[in-house]
């Protein structure tokens, strides 16, 4: 999604009132809960990513598990390749509706913090995975 289009997307989404209504309104409610979620956190992902500076052949997905009455599921998934097992790296529990600010500012701080748990995470599974491949070496 180009910036532009993000960018008005999230002002067009994640402003307002609580609950948000145009995640209750839709003809298929999930699909639009699923793209909220995803186009929030995907750009956390990639800065953290990139903050950590990820092997080659490591990717990091998100799945989401949707419900329209309770808690979404957040899961953020390291596959760090060379048939390593995947390593969970952040599971949150949310309720779409409810993602809405009162602001710019309440945002960036919301975002900040998923991407220092983040960075943190990947931090921690990089370390031990330098340390798995130093123990194999000796």
């Amino acid at each position: 999604m180009p910036t532009w289009e993000a960018a008005t997307y999230l002002t067009e989404n994640l402003f307002g009132e609580k609950p948000n209504p145009r995640l209750l309104t839709p003809a298929n409610p999930h699909e639009v809960t699923t793209q909220l979620l995803h186009r929030l956190y995907q750009p956390i992902v990639e800065a953290a990513s990139r903050e950590i500076m990820l092997p080659s052949d490591s990717v990091v997905h998100i799945f989401t598990d949707i419900s329209l009455i309770g808690n979404s599921a957040v899961l953020i998934v390291l596959f760090p390749g060379h048939n390593k097992p995947q390593q969970l790296l952040m599971l949150e529990a949310t309720k779409a509706w409810d993602l809405v600010f009162p602001d710019a500012a309440s945002l960036n701080a919301w975002a900040e913090e998923r991407y220092r748990r983040l960075v943190n995470a990947l931090r921690s599974k990089m370390t031990e995975f330098e340390d798995d491949l130093l123990k194999s070496a000796m």
